[in-house]
C-alpha cells in the first residue's frame, strides 16, 4: 500500500504508531511534513504538500490518539 498526501487518515494511523508519545498539537509543520515523507509507504511528489494538507494530518492524527 502506497500513501499519498490525500490519505491524511492512513498517515495519522502511521504516525500513531511510529510516535505514540508525541502530542500531535505540538509537531511544527517542518518536522511533520519530513516524518511523513520518511515513511516507508510514502509515494507522492513532495512539493505537492501545503499547510492544508499538514492540518488534515494532524486533525486525523488527534482523532487517532
Amino acid at each position: 500500500m502506497s500513501l499519498q498526501w490525500i490519505d491524511s487518515r492512513d498517515i495519522a494511523i502511521e504516525l500513531v504508531e511510529l510516535y505514540p508519545e508525541v502530542d500531535p498539537t505540538q509537531v511544527r509543520f517542518t518536522d511533520l511534513r519530513d516524518w511523513i515523507i520518511a515513511l516507508d509507504e510514502f509515494d507522492d511528489d513532495i512539493d505537492h504538500c501545503n499547510e492544508k494538507i499538514l492540518e488534515a494530518v494532524q486533525m486525523c492524527w488527534i482523532d487517532e490518539q
